[in-house]
C-alpha cells in the first residue's frame, strides 16, 4: 500500500469515531515546538572554556559534537530536514557570536545578529535563556539567591541583558520570544534558613521584571533538587508558582524537575486558570533530572492529552529540554521531536467533544471503552502521510540520512 493509501484507511477508522483527521493535522501544523540548541555541542557553548557545574551534566562519549557555531547550525538544518513543519532553535546566552571578550552582564543585541540572520534565512523563530551556570559567578551554587551583593548584581544585570535580546529576537523576528529563567541555587546539606536565600531571590526577581519589554514571553523555571543542591532548592515550584501568579509572568514546568511521582500532565490544568504562559520543558527523567530523549512514554502521551482536551495549546509553549551524548546528537534530536509531535497527533485525533459529552452524562462506562480503544487506532499511519506530504523521510527512513551524514563528519570533528 501507498503512504496515500495507508492514510485513507486510517481516516475511515477516525471517521468512524467522529475524528475531522485534517483539522488534527492542521493543528500540529501550527504548533511549533522550540529546539534546544544544546544538544548538539553537550552544553558547552561558545562563551568561555569552563568546565560544566551548577547542576549541569552531560553523559556519553559518542563522538562528532559541534564544535562550532557553523558546525551546531549545520546540524539544526539537517534536523529541519528530517522532521515535518517549521520549529523555533532555543538559544542559551552562552551561544553568543562574538570574538570579544566580555562579561555576561554585558552582552547585547549585537553578540547575536548572526543568529537573527540565519533565523530568517531558514524561516525559524528564536526563544532565549540567561545562563547562570558554568561560571566563575556561580561557583557558590548561588547566582539569584547570593548572599553576596556583588554576585546578586552581576547577575541581575545578566538577565536584565538577556531580555533585551530577547525582545530583539521577537522585533527583529516578528515574534513574541519565550524568555526562560533557571537557576542552579540551593544547598547539598539542610540549611537553617529556609526563607533567607527566598527573600533575596525575589528581591532579585523584582528588580529583573519590574519593566515589562515588547515581545517578551518571561517564564520562570523550577527543579525538585540539583546536584550539589539536593537538600534545598530557592528556586521551588511552590516559590516560582506564587511570583509568577503575583505579577504576571509565566512558569516553564520541566518534565524532569519534579518528583517521579508526580505527574505535570495533572499540573496543567490547575495552573492554567491563574498563570497567563506556560512553558512545557519536554525531557525524560530516568529515577531522576537525567535528561534521556524523549520517548513516545506514558507520561509524554498524558501532557499532551492535557494540552489538547482542555484546549490549553494556545496559551503553551513546547520545548525540549535533554542533553544525550551516548548517541547521534541529530538523532536524539530528531527522535524526541518526531515523538513530541506524534504525542501531540495522538491527542487531536481524539473525539473530544463526543468524549466530553460522555462526561457530563456520567457515563463512565462508555469513557472507558472509548478512551481504551482509541490507544489502538493507528495514528502512525497518519504521522507517516504527514512526513510524506512534507517531503521528509518516513519511519526509519531518516536513520538512512543520519548515517550519510555522519559519514562526513570522519576526519573533521572529533
Amino acid at each position: 500500500m501507498t503512504q496515500k493509501e495507508k492514510y485513507n484507511l486510517a481516516k475511515s477508522i477516525y471517521a468512524n469515531y467522529g475524528v475531522d483527521i485534517d483539522q488534527a493535522i492542521h493543528t500540529l501544523k501550527h504548533t511549533p515546538i522550540s529546539i534546544q540548541c544544546w544538544q548538539g555541542d553537550d552544553v558547552k557553548g561558545f562563551y568561555s572554556k569552563e568546565a560544566l557545574s551548577g547542576g549541569i551534566s552531560v553523559t556519553g562519549n559518542y563522538p562528532y559534537k559541534a564544535n562550532t557555531l557553523e558546525e551546531l547550525r549545520k546540524d539544526l538544518e539537517m534536523v529541519f530536514s528530517l522532521v515535518p513543519y517549521q520549529h523555533r532553535v532555543n538559544l542559551h546566552a552562552i551561544y553568543l557570536d562574538t570574538q570579544e571578550s566580555i562579561g555576561l552582564d554585558e552582552i547585547e543585541p549585537r553578540h547575536f545578529e548572526s543568529w537573527v540572520k540565519w533565523a530568517k534565512k531558514n524561516n525559524v523563530k528564536l526563544d532565549f535563556n540567561p545562563t547562570l551556570f558554568s561560571h566563575p559567578m556561580a561557583k557558590s551554587g548561588f547566582t539569584l539567591s547570593s548572599s553576596d551583593e556583588t554576585v546578586r548584581n552581576f547577575w541581575i544585570k545578566h538577565v536584565k541583558q538577556s531580555r533585551k535580546i530577547a525582545s530583539y529576537f521577537g522585533e527583529a523576528l516578528n515574534t513574541d520570544t519565550v524568555c526562560n529563567l533557571w537557576i542552579p541555587d540551593g544547598y547539598k546539606d539542610s540549611p537553617y534558613s529556609r526563607l533567607s536565600p527566598r527573600v533575596r531571590l525575589k528581591e532579585s526577581l523584582d528588580d529583573i521584571y519590574q519593566t515589562k519589554l515588547p515581545h517578551v514571553k518571561d517564564t520562570l523555571e523550577s527543579k525538585l533538587f540539583g546536584i550539589g543542591a539536593e537538600s534545598y532548592t530557592t528556586g521551588s515550584h511552590e516559590f516560582y508558582l506564587g511570583y509568577a501568579t503575583k505579577h504576571h509572568l509565566g512558569i516553564c514546568l520541566d518534565t524532569g524537575h519534579f518528583h517521579p511521582t508526580e505527574q505535570v500532565s495533572d499540573k496543567l490544568s490547575s495552573m492554567s486558570l491563574f498563570v497567563d504562559h506556560t512553558l512545557l520543558h519536554v525531557s525524560r527523567p530516568v529515577r531522576w533530572d537525567s535528561d534521556h530523549v524523549v520517548t513516545l512514554n506514558d507520561d509524554l502521551i498524558g501532557v499532551a492529552e492535557a494540552l489538547v482536551r482542555d484546549d490549553l495549546l494556545k496559551k503553551t509553549s513546547i520545548g525540549l529540554d535533554y542533553f544525550d551524548a551516548s548517541i547521534n546528537r541529530i538523532a536524539a534530536w530528531v527522535i524526541g521531536i518526531r515523538n513530541t509531535q506524534k504525542a501531540l497527533l495522538k491527542a487531536l485525533l481524539e473525539p473530544k467533544e463526543l468524549l466530553k459529552k460522555i462526561e457530563l452524562e456520567q457515563n463512565y462506562t462508555q469513557r472507558l471503552i472509548y478512551t481504551e480503544e482509541l490507544k489502538a487506532l493507528p495514528f502512525g499511519l497518519v504521522y507517516d502521510y504527514i512526513c510524506e506530504t512534507e517531503q521528509k523521510p518516513v519511519g526509519i527512513d531518516f536513520l538512512k540520512q543520519i548515517e550519510a551524514y555522519e559519514a562526513t563528519m570522519k576526519g573533521k570533528r572529533l
